[in-house]
């Protein structure tokens, strides 16, 4: 075969034999005669013209026909092998994304107990864990000390105070029980002197019967003159025995009556007595009493946290006075006294998320919400909605919903973070998300086979990412369908592939 019989070694024989019927039909016997250059340059350029005229005509043939003649006669060997994965129907979660800021649930002011007080030490710093009844501040207490020692000097004094009134009431009690004595005493002289009287008037009544016999007898000359005078002087001396018998009684009743008197005056000094020692154990309750609060007070220089939570605030300073706070602390006063700290109570945080009016029907309370924040990548946090507050901002039409945070270090008040809020769960259709391929344009496509293992593109919309890295498809799949998950990346249409046990 010469070179110019080479450019036709890829024609059919049909062709080849209508091609050099045209040949020589075209061209006279003396062509023969032409030389051989010649007639090698003919051919090639009949064998150009031939293979062009050639290709526009399986161009021009339909694409059925070009299948067909393309298809080789033996079969076609799988590109790859690939795991399969049913198109199935599950629950989608719909999610409401709201942005806010992270705060405290609930924030509880920490008051000094006693004010006046200067701060002497403070043991605790902004971001603390503390636990209820920890020491945060202490007060200094010299000055507590020294009105302690000056209550309990007191408390001394009217303990003295009461021994001494109570030795008086003792003597007082004496001196009454003294005059009462005399009381009895005096009553009993007066009976005695009563008694004299009596007898002294006897003896006169007697002195009296004889003088008058004896000067009836001395008037007749009957008696000696010497008789009559000693009767007469017996009679003198019975009535002065009977005046100082009632002189006596007379003094004794005074006695009687004196010793009563010394009674009401020893009773008024036992009451009053009595009284000063009442008065006395007064002051040393009160005293005492002082003393109790004073070491209250000094139990109240320590500053204990009243709740366990996280210090959100600390605005105490070394050297402040208490219940005096700083002038650029003024808005800091509770209930007239300095906050000192503010604790976040069990550390609980809320969300406070930032809601338009239009999507606060969507939202319901105790709806679960996830949580994210782009300040840490760590922080995947389940919550709840708490509360959703009456009042609306006017100027953005917008509502704060709260959304309570579980226990974390990640999250500190004040951060920027989203919360994806559970609004709605219905049925959709779903896949495995490896099985998704994201085109440039933007779109997505999955790959499905046929019965003869012939792998075909679907484009497809997607929508939620679910859980078990599966994916939801908003369009372009049934459920009950197969998709390619391993391998899909590696495929284009029309590839056979090789399905893999599972």
């Amino acid at each position: 075969m010469t070179a110019g019989d080479s450019n036709f070694s890829d024609i059919p024989a049909e062709e080849e034999a209508a091609i050099e019927e045209t040949t020589f039909k075209d061209y006279p016997e003396t062509s023969k005669q032409r030389p051989w250059w010649t007639i090698m340059l003919m051919g090639v350029v009949l064998g150009v013209g031939i293979t062009m005229g050639g290709m526009r005509l399986l161009s021009n043939r339909p694409k059925s026909e070009a299948k067909v003649a393309n298809t080789p006669t033996t079969e076609v060997a799988p590109a790859m092998t690939v795991t399969l994965a049913l198109v199935e129907l599950t629950k989608v979660a719909r999610n409401l994304n709201v942005t806010g800021t992270v705060g405290a649930s609930e924030l509880t002011p920490v008051l000094p107990q006693s004010n006046g007080l200067q701060i002497k030490q403070i043991l605790v710093q902004q971001g603390d864990s503390v636990k209820e009844s920890q020491v945060m501040a202490i007060l200094d207490d010299s000055l507590l000390q020294d009105q302690i020692l000056q209550a309990k000097a007191e408390v001394e004094s009217q303990e003295a105070e009461v021994a001494s009134r109570v030795a008086d009431l003792a003597s007082k009690q004496a001196a009454l029980e003294s005059s009462k004595a005399n009381v009895i005493s005096n009553q009993a002289t007066v009976q005695q002197r009563q008694a004299d009287l009596a007898q002294a008037q006897a003896k006169l009544r007697e002195a009296t019967r004889n003088y008058q016999r004896n000067k009836q007898l001395s008037d007749r000359g009957a008696i000696s003159k010497q008789l009559f005078e000693t009767a007469e002087t017996n009679f003198e001396t019975a009535k002065e025995a009977v005046r100082i018998a009632q002189a006596n009684i007379r003094s004794a009743i005074a006695n009687v009556s004196s010793a009563e008197a010394n009674i009401s005056s020893a009773e008024a000094g036992v009451s009053s007595a009595i009284a000063k020692i009442n008065s006395a154990k007064a002051g040393v309750k009160s005293a005492t009493a002082r003393v109790q609060q004073l070491k209250t007070q000094l139990g109240q220089t320590v500053v204990r946290a009243p709740v366990s939570g996280i210090v959100a605030e600390k605005l105490a300073r070394v050297g402040d006075i208490t219940g005096v706070p700083p002038q650029t602390q003024v808005g800091n006063v509770v209930g007239g006294t300095q906050k000192l700290f503010s604790i976040i109570r069990q550390g609980n945080l809320e969300l406070q998320a930032k809601v338009p009016t239009v999507q606060l029907s969507q939202i319901k309370v105790l709806a679960p919400a996830q949580i994210t924040t782009d300040a840490d990548n760590r922080v995947k946090l389940r919550g709840k909605v708490k509360e959703i507050e009456p009042v609306v901002n006017q100027q953005r039409r917008e509502a704060t919903v709260k959304i309570d945070l579980p226990a974390t270090n990640l999250l500190k008040p004040g951060m920027f973070a989203r919360a994806a809020i559970l609004t709605d769960t219905n049925m959709a259709v779903a896949i495995p998300q490896k099985a998704v391929l994201p085109q440039p344009d933007g779109s997505a496509i999955v790959f499905t086979i046929d019965p003869d293992k012939i792998a075909t593109s679907k484009k497809v919309e997607t929508g939620e990412i679910l859980k078990g890295g599966k994916i939801e498809i908003k369009s372009g799949l049934q459920p009950g369908k197969s998709v390619i998950v391993d391998g899909a990346g590696y495929l284009k249409d029309g590839d056979k592939v090789r399905i893999a046990k599972q």
